[in-house]
């Protein structure tokens, strides 16, 4: 019964995000073709709805990781490599796009003399690379729990696997002694 919970929440939850990144690019489309209406300045709405396209990019993915955790579950063996996995690709986003909101915020305050506010754009790419710094950090510190397939899954355990063993053996040897050598 909570499986069937969380598989359902999962699942709104991730039609939700899924609906938002949709949104987001019609909006995208939408703020290109008003800009370039009304002749607004060429770079300025590229600028504008490429933004608008990587933060959907980044709900997209947020929308992936949650289906996949909870409703696509059982096609994965290594829940330690589904989460390291989605958070490796949602927290690229969310680099991607403070790197390019920085710039953008750099080159608009460049063009309108504002050196003054410089400040802003300089604190998101220092916070852009200390994420990405964390990330880097996670995945060193996690690398040993993904690498490590447990006994269950190489046995072919039905509770993990119900289709029986998916692990391949390494030429007749045993796990323990294909690690050793």
């Amino acid at each position: 019964m909570q499986h069937k919970i969380k598989s359902w929440m999962g699942g709104i939850f991730a039609a939700a995000f899924l609906l938002m990144a949709l949104g987001l690019i019609a909006l995208a489309g939408y703020q290109f073709y008003h800009g370039l209406a009304q002749s607004k300045e060429m770079i300025s709405v590229f600028v504008q709805s490429i933004n608008t396209v990587i933060i959907s990019l980044a709900i997209f993915e947020l929308g992936i990781g949650i289906s996949k955790e909870y409703i696509g579950r059982e096609h994965e063996q290594n829940t330690y490599a589904l989460v390291r996995r989605t958070i490796v690709r949602f927290v690229g986003t969310v680099c991607i796009a403070l790197v390019l909101e920085g710039l953008i915020m750099i080159i608009k305050y460049s063009q309108l003399d504002l050196a003054g506010n410089l400040y802003y754009p300089v604190g998101i790419l220092c916070s852009a690379s200390v994420l990405l710094i964390g990330m880097g950090l996670f995945l060193h510190l996690s690398r040993p729990d993904c690498e490590t397939v447990p006994a269950a899954v190489r046995e072919g355990s039905r509770e993990l696997n119900p289709r029986g063993p998916s692990v391949p053996r390494l030429s007749g040897r045993s796990a323990g002694n294909a690690r050793r050598s």
